[in-house]
């Protein structure tokens, strides 16, 4: 497990909610000192902490994880998810067509490969 990594990202939610540490510290009733060092990835949580907090930052544990998690078909799909859950529909319809021309691309080259 990287704690480092899961500090991190548990930092990253915490700002994108415009949250203090003492702020999601005390929503899920841990000290300061402790959230401080969960985000410098120095210490470890429980599960039952993690749980409060990814309720607290609306996030899966599945994302929080993703950087212990190996990577599956299954697991990129949910990470990917979890990032476009959050955004507003017109950013999610921008989204698929930039995705549709990174797709679009790639088939491009492979066809000209396959054609020389």
């Amino acid at each position: 497990m990287d704690y480092k990594k899961l500090g991190l990202r548990i930092r990253e939610e915490r700002l994108r909610l415009n949250l203090t540490q003492s702020q999601l510290a005390e929503s899920i009733g841990i000290s300061d000192t402790y959230m401080g060092a969960i985000e410098r990835g120095e210490r470890s949580l429980t599960l039952d902490t993690l749980v409060r907090l990814v309720n607290r930052l609306g996030v899966t544990v599945d994302y929080m994880l993703a950087d212990s998690v190996e990577d599956t078909d299954r697991n990129v799909m949910e990470q990917f998810k979890q990032i476009v859950d959050r955004q507003p529909l017109d950013r999610k319809q921008m989204a698929i067509q930039v995705l549709r021309s990174i797709f679009s691309y790639f088939e491009d080259g492979e066809s000209r490969r396959s054609v020389d």
